[in-house]
Formats: C-alpha cells, sequence, structure tokens
C-alpha cells in the first residue's frame, strides 16, 4: 500500500514537472515601467510595448514550436503621471496603446501624493494602489519586467 501511494506520487510529480513549463510557455506577461516624464523614454515605452505584441505570437523551445498570448501592462508612478493627464501629447498614442489590448494603469498613491484625481487623467486607463507593488507580483508571477 505505501509503496502505491509511492509510485502514485513519483508519477504525479513527474507528470506535473513535464507538464509545468508547457503550462509556462502558454502564457506570458511583460510589465513596462515608466516613472519618468521623459517624452522619449515614454515613446520608447510604447514602441516596446508594439513590438511586443507584434513578436508575442510564437515561441521556440527546443524542437517544438507553439503559439502563446503575451499580456502587456504600462505600469506608470511617480513622475512619469504627467504623460497619462487627459491632455498629455501622448494621449493618442496611449488610445493606440489601449486599443491594442495592452493594459495602462497608474499608480493611486503617486496620484494621491501629486493631489491628482481620475478626473485629471486619461479617461480609459486603469488604476492600482501602488505601483511599485503591482510591478513586484507580476514579477513573482513570472513576468518579465522591462524599464525603457
Amino acid at each position: 500500500m505505501i509503496r502505491r501511494l509511492f509510485i502514485q506520487l513519483m508519477l504525479a510529480s513527474a507528470i506535473f514537472a513535464v507538464g509545468a513549463p508547457v503550462a509556462m510557455a502558454a502564457k506570458t506577461g511583460v510589465v513596462i515601467q515608466v516613472s519618468d516624464s521623459d517624452p522619449k523614454t515614454w515613446n520608447q515605452a510604447l514602441n516596446v510595448i508594439k513590438n511586443v505584441q507584434a513578436a508575442g505570437g510564437t515561441y521556440t523551445s527546443g524542437k517544438s514550436k507553439g503559439k502563446f498570448k503575451t499580456d502587456v501592462q504600462l505600469v506608470v508612478f511617480g513622475m512619469g503621471s504627467g504623460m497619462l493627464k487627459f491632455d498629455s501629447p501622448l494621449a493618442g498614442r496611449i488610445d493606440e496603446t489601449l486599443g491594442s489590448g495592452a493594459q495602462v494603469v497608474m499608480c493611486q498613491n503617486t496620484m494621491k501624493g501629486q493631489k491628482l484625481t481620475e478626473a485629471d487623467m486619461h479617461p480609459k486607463i486603469g488604476y492600482v494602489n501602488a505601483g511599485v507593488i503591482e510591478i513586484i507580483n507580476k514579477s513573482k508571477k513570472g513576468w518579465t519586467v522591462v524599464r525603457p
């Protein structure tokens, strides 16, 4: 009985170990951090999102090929908040990025510190309590963090 249980446990472990990389390869995520107000940084970040989405359709792992979906989230905090205001010179690019399926979220801690309200911000963005914590949590879930 104990031997049978041991064999079942070992078999289940082997199946999980073999299946885990496949499950991880099936879906990935990239979180882009922008925490400054330089338009060059912002344009680079928005270009990175486009490039990730364009290239994020296939993967090659050894001899196997397959498809996966890359989730992309732009997390903004600190001095980057100005470019997410409703009257930002990049509002059109933000619309385009949101329309592509990427998430754009603003740190509410930064907003409180800068005395900004949702009425001050781009009307289609999302919000997170703390931008840094959002990035840490995404990283723990296996997302790649990029800071252009």
